[in-house]
Order: structure tokens, then sequence, then C-alpha cells
């Protein structure tokens, strides 16, 4: 079984990915997160996230134990993923992970911005999760206030703003809503509302 969930940055998608992994007993992977550890690379090394070479090579040398690693979430982490996220080699480099990981049973979710376009065009159920931005904004602002960050409302407006448009407007694998998924706007729902929503149109599409 493989659940598919992609959207838009803040749109509450990874922490529904969770809940729903763990409400049918799956396994869960943030794909984003891949795409942060090769950007943590590059910035920790001092080098150009416009360098394609070096960014293939972290991305091929990449150990999925890392992705533990908390300072893998701090924002301008975030902002460099989605940097390295539009180059060719990388995306091919991680596809394999990837596609691996969803293959284990009982079933796995992922969550992502192509997962169910390109990662797993064959999942069983595929989720787009969206949200105004607006609201999506205000989530990371409050989520990284109550971690002590340094940021405004509008800068982190503005950031996902753009980060919204390098996604969507990318060559390669850009972030799109697949022609079989099934959308939820989380805009007005809590957290709990959104979970039961979710698996209620998870649970119908795979017939439960």
């Amino acid at each position: 079984m493989i659940i598919a969930i992609d959207g838009p940055a803040a749109s509450g998608k990874g922490t529904l990915a969770r809940r729903i992994a763990g409400h049918f007993g799956y396994q869960c992977l943030d794909t984003g997160l891949l795409y942060r550890a090769v950007a943590h690379d590059m910035l920790s090394r001092n080098i150009s996230l416009e360098d394609t070479q070096a960014a293939e090579w972290a991305a091929r040398s990449l150990d999925p134990a890392r992705l533990d690693d908390p300072s893998l979430r701090l924002p301008g982490v975030g902002n460099a993923a989605s940097v390295v996220a539009r180059m060719p080699g990388v995306r091919a480099a991680l596809l394999d992970l990837q596609r691996n990981f969803a293959a284990q049973e009982p079933g796995a979710v992922l969550d992502g911005r192509d997962i169910g376009t390109v990662v797993c065009p064959e999942a069983d159920a595929k989720l787009f999760i969206t949200a105004a931005v607006e609201v999506r904004a205000r989530r990371r602002y409050d989520e990284l206030i109550g971690r002590g960050e340094p940021v405004t409302y509008e800068g982190v407006l503005d950031e996902i703003r753009r980060r919204d448009q390098r996604d969507a407007g990318r060559a390669e694998a850009p972030m799109a809503v697949a022609a079989d998924a099934m959308l939820l706007d989380t805009t007005n729902l809590a957290i709990e509302a959104a979970f039961d929503a979710a698996v209620g149109l998870i649970k119908r599409k795979i017939g439960q």
C-alpha cells in the first residue's frame, strides 16, 4: 500500500503524513528532508547551491540516517533545499531511494511535492494538501517563533511565496496536482479535523 501526499510548504502535509502513517501502521518518509540534507551538506562545506556537480555528489552519497538531524529543519535549509531540488541530477539520484522506501510492506506514506506525479504515480491513494498562502505563512511563523527564531510574519510570507514559485515553476518534476489526487484544503481546518478528513478520503479510495 502506497499513500502519496503532496502540497506546498506549511500546508500541513508533513503532520498529516505522520498521523496517517501511524493510523494505518505504515512507515513514513518526509521526502523534503532528502533535499534538505543535500542542501545542508553543501551549506556546511561552503559550496555554492548552484554547483550542480557538488549537489549531485551530495545526493548520491546521502546517508538516510542523517534525516533525523534537527538542523535540517532550520528555515534557511528549507529555502536552500528548494534551490537544489530544481536540479535533474539531484532528483534522479534520490528517486530510487524514495521508490525503495515506498515498496516496503505493509505500506508506506510519502509526502513531498511530486510523489503522486513522479515518484509514485501508481500510489493506491493520493492526497494534495493545500491552504491559503496567508494561513500557511501564519502557521510557519508561529512554529518558528515557538522555536525562538527571529522572524517576521511578512518575511515568512514572502519566503513561502517565493518557494511556491520555485517548486511549481521548476522544469524538473514541478509541484502539481496529480490527475487522480484527492484535494484537501486545510485553510479552515484544525489538525484533528484535517486528519479525520484525510483518513476518510483514503478509506473511501481504497474501499475500506
